[in-house]
This record gives C-alpha cells, structure tokens and sequence, in this order.
C-alpha cells in the first residue's frame, strides 16, 4: 500500500488520542473511564475502543460541571470571551448546549473546507470570502421563526443569513425576492444552504431567470442532502454542489472531494463505526480531538454511516439518521442513503418524504419540480422503492404542495410512524 500524506494523518491518530487522554483524565464525565493507552500492539487503541459510548444524555446530566469541572466556571469563561456556547438543533432529542473556544467553529470548519482542493482555490483566491447561508431559524443562533430581524442582525462577519421562515414551501414571491436581492447584494463566493430549502429558492431563482455572478460553489450542510435537491441546485446555479457532513456538537467531521468522495478531517474527529451490519453499516461514533473545553469520546453522533478503505485513504457514505431508517418484511435495515438512491436519474422532484407504517405500508409524498416527475419516472421511482422495501401493498405515491419540518426545523426524507 502506498503511504500517503493521508494514511500518515491517519496513522497519527493513534498516538494523538494517547497524548489527549492526560487532559481527558481532569474532565468529571471520563475521569473514571481512562487509564493511560499502553503502548503495545496497536498503540492501545483497542482498549480505548472498548471505553464506554455516550450520548446526548450523558452530557446534558450535570452540565456544565460534568465538563468543566468545579474549578471552571462557564459564566467567567463566557464574560472573558473565551468561549461560545450554541445549542444542538434537537433532531433526534432534546437539544444539547455545546461548549467551545471563540475560534474553534471557524478553524475546524476551514479545515474541512480544505480537504476539497477546488474549495481549496477559491478559499485561497478569496481570503475573506463571503457565504450566503439559507437554512431553517431553528438551525442557527443569529435568526428566529417568529420575529423579523433586519440585515444588520442577519450579517456576521463573512456571513449573511437571508431566511426567515422554516417552512421554505410557504415562502411568497415577495420574500424569495427578498432573499434573492440580498444575496445579489452581497456577491458572496458561495452559498451554504440546507438542501431543502435551497433547492426551494434555487426553483425561485430558475423561474425568474436569476444568476448571481460572484458564485463559484454550494455548500450543503445542516441535514441530509438527497439526489433530488442536488440535481436542481445543480441545474439552476451551474456551479459545483458540495456536501459537508457534521454537527454543532462535534465540527466538521467529512468533506466532499472533487470526485464525489466524502473524506474524513483527521485533525478534528476520531471516527468509529459500531454495531456494523454484513453490508459494513453501522452507528457513527466520534472522538473529538479539538475541542479542549468539551471534548467528545466516543459520542454516538445519531448517524449510520459506511467506511471504505482504498489504497489511498478513507471514503465514507453517510446514510442518514440512525432513527429514520426503515425495514424489509425480513427485518433488514434500509436506511435513507439507500432510498435515496431510488431517485437518481429521475426529475421532476424537489423533495419527498417516504413514511413505512409499523406493517410496513409504504406512502411516498413529493412536492413536484416544474409540472412534476413524468409517468415513467414516477413508475421507475416507485418500482425501485418496492424491489427495496418489498411492501405487500406497493408503494402508494402521492404529489403535495407543501412538506413540513420536524420540530427542530429539519426535514425527514424517511421515517417510520407509530415509532
């Protein structure tokens, strides 16, 4: 196997993870877990390995002293401006507070920008580029559902926030021009949207022949990006489309390369995949490396997500929430990645929701692209969705004007009822 600047990173992991446990020993939460990583066969990352996972559940007990400890208090670090605190969305559960120092968001996520070598190139052409980022209030601290808020209250440094409402469908023309004059405005490099409701304005911006010229890629975070909103952000902006994959309590954990690749950030997260089923499937877990005023082991992030290794490095597919998969009548895990896959190739959709009853009656409802998918790739749809999930009753299909979030302002692409 060839060594690569890559595998070297990886490698390197090991030894980081025994050089952090020392400090991880002071923080409440792991004091009783760690034991120094001896150095035997593997560096002792097998013992490490075998350490308790948590979840959002064991961070919330006791916070913020089961971090900081009784010796740190998160009001003086607040008013000495070395810390900032944001919440979780509460996609999977009640919303998490995060800690993390003033610079660390920025850095990490920078980093992670960079594994993209065309990213890369423009980040270098525009040292201050500037983003405009379309994504739920309830996804970000600087804007509200409720209550307006002017430019000035939307603009952080390189960063505009241009949307106001949750619901992207129920947005009216006059607030889509809105958006669209303010970002024209703006000439930012790059659009960081969630996919959903970018795809809704990039359909605005189609219909009224609108381009923005400074535009040079789009970023999609904030939840699962499907092949239906990449192929209209795609068409109507006619720049690259790149997913970036994390989460507000852990960073920037993947990246996607020029070649459709999702790379993992060696210098931010440790990633594990548990509980792995035979097509190597598994629970996404991570160990931040980072975040020094609330680090991360072993956190199970909520994710399904898949680990290839090549001879030149990682890839990985994320498959979606671990709690939004579905089932095959023999009990088989489908996750969303794998529904997802049913669309590609077929237009016609801006975005759907797939819901498999408790007996495993399947209803798939769509807010139509343009007139909507044609009768072959609708057909083609549905047959792809059935050999998948083998429903006794078929696929019932409907088309719908509006979609709703869930409360955390997220969209599930699948999801189980009754659960």
């Amino acid at each position: 196997m060839l060594t690569t600047p890559e595998l070297i990173a990886e490698t390197a992991q090991v030894s980081r993870l025994a050089q952090l446990i020392p400090r991880w020993q002071n923080v409440p939460l792991y004091r009783d877990w760690l034991e120094p990583m001896e150095q035997d066969g593997d560096g002792g990352l097998s013992r490490f390995t075998r350490l308790p996972l948590i979840t959002k559940r064991e961070l919330r007990a006791g916070f913020p002293e089961n971090v900081l400890g009784r010796a740190r208090s998160l009001d003086a670090l607040l008013r000495e401006k070395l810390v900032e605190v944001e919440h979780t969305s509460g996609t999977s559960e009640e919303s998490l507070p995060v800690i993390f120092g003033r610079h660390w968001w920025n850095e990490q996520e920078e980093r992670a920008l960079r594994l993209n070598a065309f990213v890369a190139r423009v980040l270098d052409g525009h040292p201050n580029a500037r983003r405009a980022t379309i994504t739920s209030p309830a996804c970000n601290g600087l804007t509200c559902p409720t209550v307006w808020q002017s430019h000035a209250h939307r603009t952080s440094g390189n960063t505009l926030f241009v949307n106001l409402a949750r619901i992207p469908f129920l947005l009216s023309d006059a607030n889509l021009a809105r958006m669209a004059s303010e970002i024209a405005e703006w000439s930012p490099q790059f659009l960081d949207v969630d996919p959903v409701h970018g795809a809704r304005f990039a359909l605005y911006c189609e219909r009224h022949g609108l381009k923005f010229s400074t535009l040079r890629f789009v970023l999609c975070s904030y939840e699962f990006v499907s092949v239906v909103h990449r192929r209209i952000l795609e068409r109507v902006f006619g720049v690259p489309v790149f997913n970036l994959y994390g989460s507000t309590e852990t960073g920037h954990l993947l990246m996607e390369n020029e070649q459709g690749e999702m790379k993992p950030c060696y210098d931010t997260a440790f990633l594990e995949i548990v509980d792995a089923d035979a097509r190597k499937v598994g629970e996404l877990v991570v160990t931040t490396l980072t975040n020094n005023y609330m680090p991360l082991l072993r956190y199970r992030i909520g994710d399904l997500a898949q680990h290839h290794t090549l001879p030149y490095g990682n890839v990985y597919i994320v498959h979606g929430r671990a709690r939004d998969a579905l089932r095959s009548p023999h009990g088989t895990r489908v996750t969303t990645w794998q529904v997802d896959q049913c669309f590609a190739g077929a237009g016609g959709i801006a975005h759907y929701e797939l819901r498999q009853s408790q007996g495993g009656d399947c209803l798939l409802r769509f807010v139509p692209d343009g007139s909507g998918p044609t009768a072959a790739e609708l057909s083609g749809v549905a047959a792809r969705l059935e050999a998948l999930l083998k429903p006794e009753g078929g696929i019932k299909v409907e088309s719908v004007p509006v979609l709703v979030p869930s409360p955390s302002g997220k969209f599930r692409l699948t999801l189980r009822t009754g659960e």
